[in-house]
């Protein structure tokens, strides 16, 4: 197949060198991108008598011609094809024969590319986004048939203080606002259009830039035409907020793997989720928090690739660039399958609320709660930290809990200890006086989900 753009050199490659500059396997998906860009340069190239009315009208009928064959499944692209960008405009050539090649008047494959794949990575990024709110409205609606347990909150994943279940995945609510502010603001360095930097330099034609970037939705241009040709940050930008969504699941994923093993029984996964083993019949694997774990190095590398790919890269477009879309393309496509699966998974969940309250029993993680308790009496925190560190050594010789141990101990080790300290360190009350703002009370659960609803919205 003759190359479009041969001219300076014959335009005869290596059928080998062919394969490995191809990059028609993975850009074939911005297809419409590229049939949207280019619908909006032929309106561009009208508006400025660069091409007649009926020129741009007809490159603009083509495009849409090859856009619903390419839908409907009446036209395949040409997997010899170089890449998406030549595969349109050589169909277009071949349709409309001189008008068609005309279309690629005042543009390069160097804006065009960034273009089509700013174009790209916008809607992605917002389905995203979209996928983001859906687990965390699944966050909620657990958090809210489960707002009365208590669990053991857990330091150095050693029981440390109880918590209401609620409150605990919450926090994970609240990481994936994070994510969701941090892909709203990656969208605005996506959101700006390079088409008219051509290669590198600009164009001799009177463009109007503006114009092509309104009709795309964009919410400027590029300011510097080397930059705009050259500039993969939107790229680095976007894998780097995938990378601490996939952190968040990943450390999500990591808590529901212990609480399902029979060490914890907190949560039950459903059978739609979870998998068997081929030689052990009792078995039931979290197979699927297990591959969201896993498949978040698969991110972090797409990230390191990309960065990578850059750092030595003098100005401006150089094709080691070729490399951008594989990488955010697969960053991309895993974030997604692991939402897709993510959400369900967590709401079919059962929590068991009885062996999380079982847990949460031993292990002394009241002991905070009878220093509160001892420094309400009037003695300083220190000194009320080691009374109930005493206290706890003293219950473990004996084999006690701070609830069973008698009175008469107690007032061993400081005589301001009355009968009401049982109701102190009680674990209900543990978690209705934790107060302050952002903690575990039910009142500041609530609080916090009436929050993360309304950020959702």
């Amino acid at each position: 197949m003759a190359k479009m753009w041969a001219g300076r050199t014959s335009g005869v490659t290596d059928s080998a060198a062919d394969d490995f500059n191809s990059s028609i396997r993975f850009d074939c998906r911005l297809y419409r991108e590229d049939i949207a860009g280019s619908m909006a340069h032929a309106a561009m190239l009208g508006a400025k008598s660069i091409i007649t009315n009926e020129e741009a009208d007809a490159i603009i009928d083509g495009l849409q011609g090859i856009l619903d064959d390419l839908d409907r499944g009446d036209l395949e692209i040409d997997p010899k094809a170089e890449d998406i960008h030549m595969f349109v405009e050589q169909v277009l050539t071949e349709r409309l024969g001189d008008v068609g090649r005309k279309l690629h008047t005042a543009r390069s494959r160097n804006d065009q590319v960034a273009l089509d794949l700013r174009l790209h990575l916008r809607h992605e990024s917002d389905a995203v986004a979209e996928q983001v709110k859906g687990l965390i409205a699944a966050i909620v609606e657990v958090a809210e048939r489960n707002k009365t347990a208590i669990m053991p909150g857990y330091t150095h994943l050693q029981r440390a203080q109880p918590i209401l279940f609620s409150h605990h995945v919450l926090a994970y609510a609240m990481m994936l606002l994070r994510d969701l502010d941090r892909l709203s603001d990656c969208r605005k360095r996506v959101s700006v259009s390079p088409i008219g930097a051509c290669a590198l330099a600009g164009t001799t034609y009177d463009t109007d830039r503006e114009f092509e970037a309104k009709l795309l939705g964009f919410d400027g241009v590029a300011r510097n035409s080397i930059d705009a040709v050259s500039d993969r940050d939107f790229c680095v930008e976007l894998l780097g907020a995938l990378s601490l969504l996939m952190m968040h699941l990943s450390r999500f994923s990591e808590e529901l793997i212990l609480w399902t093993s029979w060490e914890f029984q907190f949560v039950t996964l459903s059978d739609a989720f979870t998998t068997g083993s081929s030689i052990m019949p009792q078995k039931k694997n979290s197979d699927m928090a297990e591959l969201v774990r896993g498949k978040t190095g698969r991110v972090y590398g797409d990230l390191m690739a990309t960065l990578t790919m850059l750092k030595g890269l003098p100005l401006a477009y150089d094709k080691d660039m070729q490399e951008d879309k594989e990488a955010v393309f697969d960053a991309l496509d895993t974030v997604k399958m692991c939402l897709n699966v993510f959400t369900p998974m967590l709401q079919t969940m059962a929590v068991r609320e009885d062996n999380m309250k079982k847990a949460a029993q031993g292990g002394f993680i009241n002991a905070t709660d009878l220093a509160d308790y001892l420094v309400r009496k009037g003695l300083p925190f220190r000194s009320a930290y080691k009374v109930a560190g005493k206290l706890v050594s003293e219950c473990i010789q004996t084999g006690c809990t701070l609830e069973t141990l008698p009175l008469d101990t107690y007032r061993q080790y400081s005589t301001l200890i009355e009968d009401d300290v049982y109701a102190a360190i009680d674990l209900q009350t543990c978690v209705e006086t934790r107060v302050s703002e952002g903690g575990t009370s039910p009142k500041s659960v609530e609080a916090q989900l009436a929050w993360v609803k309304e950020q959702i919205k």
